[in-house]
């Protein structure tokens, strides 16, 4: 009979596709067979993390987001890596990946929990053949007073996205993926935070997003949708991967998202706009504080805690780390981690947007690294679903948020 690994994944196209090639080329290499199950991203931390399935046994490899790694390690939930990647290291290792893709799945206790799998990071993305037509070039000249771009600033970005909003014609100036799953978006708040020059936390452990930036963030997003009407409201129904979908059915001007769906948005019967897609810096804040800035959160492959096949779940996760399997991550529709991958031609002549990814990484944030930010995570949540569902306004949901935050990091002793 033969062996089996079992691994558990996000729901995501291009996973389903990089896992199906690396799993078959791990059978063909090793006999083991690697069963695939993929979940919700919402359920996947309930079920693995929460519920601590991890420990189970039923899962053998589990890709997980850095986001929850405090917690998970903090937990047990996944093993540590060190002693094989002293042992027996992926090919180039540790040199041949970014710094940016190796820092988040290292735990206090030095050890590492993970080998970086699938990359954001967020990106501006564009239809290109839009911004290029001359009659469109023009008629923006004519109406806003300087030239059709890629927006610098937000203001900018709100020009274009009413020039493009076309109802009639099929056609909106921009796309948010506002479902509330915990995962954009919190993440399109604390870019329009941080790109205004906002914080999240003080460095004594205070709710710092209180303030004239932090509204002025959240208020975007909602008129975004409400005021300056760019965006359509069944953004409020689609997660990241239903508006990347979306995205590459061309009714979008424009968007910021992960760069894998521009990707998805070039894949040849999946998107009607493949080669009219090209990506660019995210907007800045307009005021003297403002700086581009994008967000580096990334997917691990890890071993799941209750593994009953450790040593042949690691030749896994070393298997696709090579250079050519995480080329294949990229190949179908995910986004590889390794330089190589993000500096090869074939990849990039299909997939523009890797000739930026090295740049973008020099503006990435991440969350906040520690075991209670799924639980902040929550509740900011709840603060932009709420916001952008005009639910409460701006002022009283960020209000009862930073109270929320207040009392997670008091509770867990920051200060």
């Amino acid at each position: 009979m033969m062996q089996r690994l079992k691994l558990i994944s996000r729901e995501f196209a291009g996973f389903e596709s990089s896992f199906a090639v690396q799993a078959d080329r791990f059978e063909r290499l090793s006999g083991w067979r690697v069963e695939r199950e993929f979940e919700e991203i919402h359920r996947l931390y309930d079920r693995m993390i929460a519920g601590e399935e991890a420990f189970s046994g039923k899962y053998d490899l589990f890709l997980c987001v850095t986001d929850w790694l405090p917690e998970a390690i903090r937990r047990g939930l996944l093993l540590p890596l060190s002693e094989y990647l002293q042992s027996d290291p992926p090919e180039g290792w540790p040199e041949a990946w970014s710094p940016s893709m190796r820092g988040l799945q290292t735990g206090e206790d030095g050890q590492i929990y993970g080998i970086a799998y699938h990359d954001g990071p967020e990106m501006f993305i564009y239809r290109s053949d839009l911004f290029a037509d001359p009659l469109e070039q023009s008629a923006f000249l004519e109406r806003y007073g300087y030239p059709l771009g890629v927006p610098e600033t937000w203001s900018q970005f709100v020009d274009v996205a009413r020039f493009f909003t076309r109802p009639e014609e099929g056609l909106y100036g921009a796309l948010t993926a506002s479902y509330p799953d915990g995962h954009n978006n919190v993440y399109d708040f604390l870019i329009q935070l941080w790109s205004r020059g906002g914080e999240l936390v003080t460095a004594d452990w205070r709710s710092a997003f209180d303030d004239r930036i932090g509204h002025e963030a959240l208020q975007f997003l909602v008129d975004l949708i409400h005021v300056h009407q760019v965006v359509p409201k069944e953004a409020l129904k689609m997660d990241s991967v239903r508006s990347g979908d979306h995205f590459a059915q061309g009714g979008i001007a424009m968007m910021w998202n992960w760069a894998g769906f521009a990707a998805v948005a070039e894949l040849p019967g999946v998107s009607r706009i493949a080669g009219k897609v090209r990506t660019g810096l995210i907007p800045r804040g307009d005021g003297p504080s403002g700086r581009h800035t994008s967000l580096n959160i990334y997917w691990v492959l890890g071993i799941a805690a209750g593994s009953r096949n450790p040593e042949a779940a690691y030749r896994f996760i070393k298997e696709t780390a090579s250079a050519s399997m995480d080329k294949a991550t990229s190949l179908c529709g995910g986004n590889g981690t390794r330089l190589s991958t993000w500096r090869d031609e074939e990849v990039r002549k299909r997939f523009p947007y890797y000739e930026q990814i090295e740049e973008v990484h020099k503006h990435v944030r991440s969350p906040l690294p520690i075991p209670e930010y799924p639980a902040i995570n929550e509740a900011l949540s709840q603060m932009t679903d709420d916001a952008l569902n005009l639910r409460v306004d701006v002022p009283e949901a960020i209000g009862r948020t930073a109270r929320q935050v207040n009392d997670i990091l008091k509770k867990a002793g920051y200060r």
